[in-house]
């Protein structure tokens, strides 16, 4: 029996209340909030202009890198080198303009040397078979020590004749008083979640993800795509990489190092699936900020920040659960 167009319109409206219910990305706004609201009330330093922009600036750092997680896990895999690679990243950036070459030459290596991490980890994992946590683990480890090699494991803080320039690009605010690094990650934010809701590109990485051999028999060039979103993954790494030098004006090897954890709780907190098939670019953005407001307030309140790692830990378990329960339901 056909439905009239007004039971049309009233069970696309009952969907899309039911999906916005649904989305976790949702339900860690309104944690945010409600984070927010409180610590108004029990901090007066929280809700001050200054903080507010250390937050939304610190937020990005994560966000950045967790974009691109999202994106590989997304399609079932993980990468655990991201932390090296915005540590190696950052040092080629700091060695080549130290060496006296321009900022623009700088940035090209560096995001050069990006693809060619994502690149060797993607034809590893698509190509040869190997599981997804063994290369980026190895990359992890070559990477930091790569970033040792090239800077003699010394700190690097003279940035040649653009020093001035790198330090801006990462610690100005050129639009309106908004942190620099804030307006990088909304714009890669904005293309990503374009990416994979508008491109057929997004799509087969949703496919590969929900069912990687069924997309390989219905057409989808899974391995291309596979070498492809590690080569993403990499470059927000180096991205970010950039970003942090400027903003930071020296690179140390320790730089990024433990960022992994953080980064993919993001992706898995804002609703990425580690078994693939779930994720967005809002909900990278909303898990990198919950985790930040969480870290600024832990000193706000006076608690020690050895104890982020468990509410991290613990935000982890709960939003694997929320896609379990989530699994449940769909299921029957």
């Amino acid at each position: 029996m056909a439905m009239t167009l007004e039971q049309t319109i009233a069970r696309k409206q009952n969907n899309w209340f039911t999906n916005a219910l649904n989305s976790q990305a949702l339900w860690v706004i309104v944690a945010i909030l409600l984070a927010c609201v409180f610590l108004s009330f029990a901090t007066q330093a929280f809700a001050t202009p200054q903080n507010i922009y250390n937050i939304t600036r610190n937020f990005t750092f994560t966000a950045i890198i967790a974009l691109g997680m999202t994106v590989v896990i997304i399609t079932g895999g993980i990468d655990l080198s991201v932390g090296s690679v915005l540590c190696l990243c950052s040092m080629v950036l700091a060695v080549v303009m130290h060496a006296g070459f321009s900022i623009e030459i700088g940035i090209a290596v560096t995001l050069l040397v990006a693809v060619i991490v994502g690149a060797i980890n993607g034809v590893l994992i698509a190509y040869l078979g190997f599981p997804p946590f063994v290369v980026t683990l190895g990359m992890m480890s070559i990477a930091r020590s790569l970033a040792m090699v090239a800077s003699n494991n010394t700190v690097v803080f003279q940035f040649g004749p653009d020093h001035d320039k790198l330090l801006a690009l990462g610690g100005g605010a050129w639009v309106f008083g908004i942190s620099n690094p804030v307006i990088y990650t909304i714009v890669l934010a904005l293309i990503i979640g374009f990416m994979l809701r508008w491109t057929r590109f997004g799509r087969h990485i949703f496919a590969i993800g929900g069912n990687e051999r069924a997309a390989e028999l219905t057409g989808v060039p899974v391995k291309p795509i596979k070498v492809a979103v590690y080569i993403i993954s990499a470059l927000t790494a180096g991205i970010c990489g950039i970003i942090e030098t400027g903003w930071l004006g020296a690179v140390t090897t320790n730089l990024g190092n433990g960022m992994e954890l953080q980064v993919i709780a993001a992706a898995v907190i804002g609703g990425a699936s580690l078994v693939g098939g779930a994720g967005t670019a809002l909900g990278a953005l909303v898990g990198a900020a919950l985790i930040e407001v969480i870290r600024n307030s832990l000193g706000l309140l006076g608690i020690s920040a050895f104890w982020q790692g468990t509410f991290i830990g613990s935000f982890i378990i709960i939003a694997v659960a929320f896609e379990r329960v989530r699994q449940l339901r769909a299921r029957d």
